[in-house]
């Protein structure tokens, strides 16, 4: 929670200098129209600041075998930038600069080498920037766009990107989206201390030569279409087929079998994923949107799910607003899941990652927004704030709770 009260007092910082330059001449970015060309300099539109705390309890961690403790915390700040500009053809451009960062902990990190005697748990640090680029014709109806991406920490490094391309009716009712996108990830295959052969490295800091490395590949891709079905009534509807290939189960996962032979997670390198969903936005009024989401998904591993969630945005004045919101989701599990010392040594494929077992699991919260017509605090740039909470918990005895707060400058 202390690195969330550093991140208010950040934000806090950022919104009471930028109140105190309102009191001298503006200093804005260029933003002139040359009149014979059309083309509009670059200009900063909005940053957005978001900060979270989430903390989790569970007896399933995969590290040890399917029972141990799943507690965790992660403290995540994100900070992105939106740029525009219009060009020549009066198209508009939108670039996106976004820089994530995650501060965790987990007790079961540090089991994978139970000699270890730090106790408590393990820390480590993940940092994943990206950075965006559309491009909007309104006279062709269109949106073209480009993405890519970065993230690292321990053990693990990825990069990739997304092609994006979206194309709306005469009357702007009706528009269909399409994405595709690649990430190739490089895992460190660290083992659990009990499976390392003879002078295999631990994988940390100052043991990793010599250490094998493993590479996951993912493919996606997404193909949706929405409709303004009335004044009142917007739908979505959305397939996004996905396959991935590589290492795809976790090198330090343990399974131990009925005999109570010790293994490391074994799991088939393919897999492919097929989500369908549909979204129902509804205007009630003014003062009240009711937004509604299903989503049905099976894969090559025998996994199903079924997902249902709901949002209400009620305005209770001019500035304020709660947003309660709910989510159910049913899934089976994989057929290669067993318990602890449930797997038989004839099994081909093991895991006991209860993440892709079958359970039942609910998520529940409400967030409150801030957004005054003359900006918080009679600061014009400050143009919203918002912080929400969330609580999440399965069948299988998993509980977690999340804590965010976000702020808009405009």
């Amino acid at each position: 929670m202390k690195k969330v009260i550093i991140s208010i007092g950040i934000y806090c910082s950022i919104v009471f200098c930028a109140n105190a330059q309102t009191t001298k001449p503006q200093l804005k970015l260029a933003e002139t129209k040359k009149e014979k060309t059309g083309l509009r300099s670059l200009k900063i539109d909005e940053v957005n600041l978001v900060s979270s705390y989430y903390t989790q309890t569970g007896n399933n961690s995969a590290i040890t075998g399917g029972i141990g403790t799943e507690k965790l915390w992660d403290a995540a700040n994100s900070l992105d930038l939106k740029l525009s500009f219009t060009d020549k053809k009066l198209r508009t451009h939108a670039v996106v600069l976004d820089g994530s960062m995650d501060y965790y902990s987990s007790a079961s990190s540090d089991m994978i080498d139970s000699r270890s005697l730090s106790s408590a748990s393990m820390t480590d640090l993940h940092f994943y920037p990206s950075i965006a680029w559309s491009r909007k014709d309104e006279t062709k109806h269109s949106n073209f766009g480009l993405s890519a991406a970065y993230s690292t920490e321990w053990d693990y490094e990825s990069y990739g990107g997304n092609i994006s391309y979206s194309k709306s009716s005469k009357d702007n009712n009706t528009e269909l989206s399409l994405k595709a996108g690649a990430f190739f990830d490089k895992w460190m295959a660290i083992l659990p201390n009990e499976l390392r052969p003879i002078g295999y490295p631990s994988g940390g800091d100052d043991d990793q030569n010599g250490i094998a490395f493993k590479n996951r590949n993912s493919y996606n891709v997404s193909i949706g279409v929405s409709r303004v079905v009335s004044k009142r009534l917007q739908m979505m509807l959305t397939v996004e087929p996905a396959f991935q290939e590589g290492l795809l189960s976790t090198p330090f996962h343990r399974v131990y079998f009925t005999d109570n032979t010790l293994k490391v997670e074994k799991l088939p390198g393919q897999r492919a994923k097929l989500p369908m969903s549909v979204r129902a936005n509804y205007f009630m009024g003014d003062r009240v949107i009711f937004r509604t989401f299903y989503r049905y998904y099976m894969d090559s591993w025998g996994m199903t799910a079924h997902t249902v969630s709901a949002e209400t945005s009620v305005k209770i004045n001019s500035f304020l607003s709660i947003t309660p919101h709910y989510r159910f989701n049913s899934q089976t599990a994989v057929k290669y899941f067993a318990a602890y010392q449930k797997h038989t040594l004839s099994e081909q494929y093991y895991t006991s990652d209860y993440d892709i077992s079958g359970f039942n699991s609910a998520f529940w919260g409400a967030g409150l927004r801030i957004a005054p017509p003359g900006g918080i605090l009679g600061n014009r740039w400050w143009n919203s704030l918002e912080i929400r909470y969330g609580h999440y918990n399965r069948t299988n005895g998993m509980v977690s709770h999340i804590v965010s707060l976000s702020t808009k400058i405009k």
